[in-house]
């Protein structure tokens, strides 16, 4: 889950946790952030920042060239099969309360299988979405939708070896972007809000699912 605010620092400021910069006025170190959370500061995040917490968790904090006034905090892995998944819940669960006015930027839904059927990736494949391989993730889109979208993107991965697994598994990922929920606040999100969710994933992959929040 990806929430936006003015200032989101104010939040952290306690003994709890400590903020580095990594790029902002004065400072660039992308190895940084490439050796945290295993992935390229890109060219248009013009601001980031990590969140170390008391218990060991570090959170990207980042502003982007297309609403610079707005910083965006990441819950990445809200959803392992690991300590840390947990212990970003409860941090999440505790920072809820104090994010209600926070805008909705993204939030991804999950379903695991040993294998996903074949009546999943065929539904996918006949809603005018085509499978697109990149590395170890496999995206289903349209052809409009080329490389971005910036309403929802489809795809599948090997959670197995993304997470070293006992058991085989695979994960389908319905990932929600800001577009999709128009500006709407995290108080203002409802079961409205789920529902067309649901609806969505459904419309696209046959999956009927129920959308729980964390709280």
């Amino acid at each position: 889950m990806n929430f936006g605010a003015f200032e989101f620092e104010s939040l952290f400021k306690s003994d709890n946790y400590i903020i580095e910069d990594v790029k902002t006025i004065g400072v660039f170190q992308p190895k940084r952030w490439s050796t945290t959370f295993g992935k390229a500061l890109t060219r248009n995040i013009v601001e980031a920042k990590i969140i170390h917490t008391s218990n060991g968790l570090t959170i990207p904090l980042k502003r982007y060239a297309s609403a610079k006034e707005i910083q965006v905090i990441e819950f990445a892995g809200l959803q392992g099969y690991n300590e840390r998944s947990e212990l970003l819940k409860s941090l999440l669960i505790e920072l809820i309360p104090k994010m209600q006015q926070c805008k909705i930027k993204r939030i991804d839904v999950c379903n695991d299988y040993s294998n996903i059927p074949n009546r999943i990736i065929k539904k996918l494949c006949t809603s005018g979405r085509e499978p697109f391989k990149f590395k170890n993730t496999t995206y289903y889109k349209t052809a409009k939708e080329k490389k971005s979208n910036s309403i929802i993107d489809i795809k599948r991965y090997n959670k197995q070896i993304k997470e070293k697994l006992h058991l085989p598994m695979e994960r389908l990922e319905f990932v929600f972007k800001g577009a999709y929920f128009k500006d709407i606040t995290l108080e203002e999100l409802n079961k409205k809000n789920l529902n067309r969710m649901e609806k969505t994933i459904f419309k696209f992959s046959g999956i009927n699912s129920k959308i729980i929040p964390i709280s």
